[in-house]
C-alpha cells in the first residue's frame, strides 16, 4: 500500500521569489530518478479560481484539460514535469470554504459548530490526500501561495503542520524559499530577512528542513554557514539559487548542490542515478545562438509579461529545439493606431503573434498588426482573440465590409463576423462558464495545419465565449481564407490563408501544451517560417505528432 509523502514549498520575505519554479524543479529532480510525482498549488485568495481575475493582478490564467482556470504556476508544473494536471491540483481558499459550507448546508457535520480547525484544515488535508490517491504518484509537492505571515495562508500552513504530525517522521519535508538581498557599496549579502521569515514559520509549528536562498549571486560559504546556524538547518540544506539565464537551468543548479539526494534520504525514497540527458540536450541547443529573429507580440496586457507567460515559454521551447535566439518585442495594441512609428516597427518584424484577450481595448491596433502581416507576407499566428480579429481584419479589408466587427465590441455591427456562442446567451454567472478545456479539433486532410501537426485530429485547450460567424465562411473561402479546423459540433477552430508564407489563426490556446522537450508545432513552424523569410535554414528534426 502506498504511503503519502509530501514536500511542502513555502515562501518568505516577499512574493515573486520563484516558489513555482522551485517546486517544479524539485519535481523534475525526483522524476529524473524515476520517482512518480505530482504537484498541488494552494492559493490563499477567496476567488474559487483565477478565471475572473484581471491578468494585471495575477498574470496569465492557465487552463487545464478539464477546463479549470488555474494559477499560472500550474503551467510551470506541467512544463517541467511534462504531464497534464486537473482542477484538484489547484486548491484555493474559495474552493475550500465553498465545499465546507456546502457540506454544512447538507447537514454533513451533524450539528457541530463549523470552525477553521478542524473543518477548514481538514478539508485542505482531504484535498492533498485526494490528489495523492487519484494521481498514483509516490510524492505530492505542495506549493503554498503567498508568504509566511500572511493571514490568508494560516489555515493552509496549519493544515500542513497537522498533516506532518499525522504522517510522522520521514513522510514530509518543508522547503522554505527566501530572499538574501545584496546591499551596500561592497555588495554584502544580508541574512536577516531569511532569519525573520524562518522565525515566522517556526512560530506556527513548522521547522524547515531545507532553505532555498534566492538572490542575484551565489552565496558565499560563510553566508550559508550563518543561515544554517541561525535558522537551525544543516549546512548542506542551505541551497543557493542565484538568478539564471533561463528557468530551465534551475533543476541542474539544485542537483549540483545535492538536493535530489537529500530529499530522497529525508523521505526514504530510492536514490537512483538521475537521467537528465534530454533536459541537457534542450539546454545545450537553447544556448547555441546560431541565428536570431524578432517576433512582435501585439496585445493589451504587454506591461505585465506574466500575462503571456505560456507564449513566452513556448518560444523558449522552440529556441531549445532550433538553437535560434528569439527576441520578443512587446507592443501595446492601443498604441499602434496613434503611433505610426510603432506600427512601422511591427511591419519590420520577422513574425507577428496576436494573443488572446477580451474587450474593446486594443482591438484596432490588433487589426492593424494583422493587416501588416497579411499584406506583407510576415509569418503570423493569431490565438483565440487574435484568431477572431484576423476574421474581422479580413472581412473589412478583403471582403470590403468596413464595419465588420465582433459583437463583443460592437453589438450593433451590420456584419457580425464574430458573435457570442449560442449557449453563452442565457448565462447568469461569469466564473467557469466559458467554453473551456481540452476539446477535439478535426483538421482538413489536405490542409497545411494538418501537415504541421502530422495528423488530422488533435486535442487543444480552449477559453472563449465568442466564435467566428459561420454565415461568412463561404465568402472567406472564396477569397482565400479557409476554415481548416472544426470542432465535432461544427465550430470553426482554424483559419489559414492561401498564398501566404505562414498565416494561421486558431480559436484554441496552443501555448498551454508546449513543453521544453516537445515544443508546440505551431510555434515551431512560425519560427521556421520567419527563418525561411530571412533565408536562414532551420535544420531540425520534425516535431513529434501531438495527441
Amino acid at each position: 500500500m502506498r504511503t503519502l509523502k509530501v514536500i511542502v514549498v513555502s515562501g518568505g520575505v516577499i512574493s515573486g521569489l520563484g516558489k513555482g519554479i522551485t517546486t517544479s524543479s524539485l519535481g523534475r529532480l525526483l522524476k529524473a530518478r524515476g520517482i512518480a510525482v505530482t504537484i498541488l498549488k494552494v492559493d490563499p485568495y477567496l476567488n474559487v479560481d483565477a478565471g475572473t481575475m484581471n491578468p494585471y493582478q495575477h498574470g496569465e490564467v492557465f487552463v487545464l484539460d478539464d477546463g479549470t482556470e488555474a494559477d499560472l504556476d500550474l503551467g510551470n508544473y506541467e512544463r517541467f514535469l511534462d504531464q497534464s494536471l486537473v482542477g484538484t491540483h489547484n486548491l484555493t481558499t474559495g474552493k475550500v470554504y465553498r465545499t465546507v459550507i456546502e457540506k454544512e448546508r447538507r447537514g454533513d457535520y451533524l450539528g457541530n459548530t463549523v470552525q477553521i480547525i478542524p473543518h477548514i484544515t481538514g478539508e485542505i488535508k482531504r484535498g492533498i490526500r485526494e490528489v495523492f490517491q487519484t494521481s498514483g504518484a509516490d510524492v505530492v509537492l505542495v506549493e503554498v501561495g503567498g508568504t509566511v505571515g500572511d493571514i490568508e495562508s494560516m489555515p493552509f500552513l496549519e493544515a500542513l503542520r497537522e498533516l506532518s504530525y499525522e504522517l510522522g517522521e520521514g513522510h514530509m519535508a518543508f522547503v522554505h524559499t527566501t530572499l538574501v538581498p545584496v546591499v551596500g557599496p561592497v555588495g554584502e549579502a544580508k541574512t536577516k530577512p531569511t532569519q525573520h521569515s524562518v522565525r515566522e514559520l517556526r512560530a506556527i509549528g513548522i521547522r524547515p528542513t531545507m532553505i532555498i536562498a534566492r538572490g542575484p549571486a551565489p552565496l558565499a560559504p560563510e553566508i550559508k554557514a550563518k543561515i544554517s546556524l541561525f535558522c537551525d538547518v544543516t549546512p548542506e540544506a542551505v541551497i543557493s539559487v542565484p538568478d539564471q539565464s533561463t528557468i530551465y537551468e534551475v533543476p541542474l543548479v539544485l542537483e549540483a548542490q545535492g538536493v535530489g539526494q537529500q530529499l530522497t534520504k529525508l523521505l526514504g525514497l530510492p536514490d537512483r542515478e538521475p537521467d537528465y540527458t534530454a533536459w541537457k540536450e534542450f539546454l545545450a541547443t537553447y544556448r547555441r545562438d546560431s541565428s536570431e529573429i524578432r517576433v512582435a507580440v501585439v496585445g493589451k496586457y504587454t506591461d505585465l509579461r506574466d500575462a503571456y507567460l505560456s507564449h513566452i515559454e513556448a518560444f523558449h521551447h522552440v529556441q531549445g529545439r532550433l538553437g535560434v535566439t528569439i527576441h520578443l518585442d512587446w507592443y501595446d495594441a492601443e498604441d499602434l493606431p496613434r503611433d505610426p512609428a510603432a506600427l512601422a516597427r511591427v511591419s519590420r518584424a520577422d513574425a507577428i503573434l496576436v494573443p488572446g484577450g477580451f474587450g474593446a481595448r486594443g482591438v484596432e491596433g490588433k487589426v492593424l498588426a494583422i493587416s501588416a502581416a497579411r499584406e506583407t507576407g510576415i509569418p503570423f499566428l493569431g490565438v483565440c482573440y487574435g484568431f477572431q480579429m484576423a476574421a474581422v481584419e479580413f472581412a473589412r479589408n478583403v471582403l470590403a465590409l468596413p464595419q465588420a466587427n465582433t459583437t463583443e465590441v460592437e453589438p450593433a455591427t451590420p456584419d457580425p463576423v464574430v458573435c457570442l456562442l449560442e449557449d453563452q446567451k442565457t448565462l447568469a454567472t461569469l466564473g467557469g462558464t466559458m467554453r473551456l478545456g481540452a476539446l477535439k479539433v478535426s483538421l482538413t486532410e489536405d490542409s497545411r495545419i494538418a501537415q504541421i501537426y502530422g495528423r488530422t485530429e488533435v486535442s487543444e485547450r480552449h477559453r472563449h465565449r465568442y466564435e467566428v460567424n459561420p454565415a461568412y465562411l463561404n465568402r472567406f473561402r472564396e477569397h482565400g481564407l479557409r476554415a481548416t479546423g472544426r470542432s465535432p459540433d461544427g465550430r470553426v477552430e482554424v483559419f489559414e490563408l492561401a498564398d501566404h508564407p505562414f498565416f494561421f489563426g486558431v480559436q484554441y490556446h496552443p501555448e498551454f501544451l508546449s513543453r521544453p522537450e516537445a515544443p508546440h508545432p505551431l510555434y515551431l513552424e512560425l519560427v521556421k517560417a520567419a527563418l525561411a523569410r530571412k533565408g536562414v535554414p532551420a535544420d531540425v528534426a520534425p516535431a513529434p505528432a501531438r495527441a
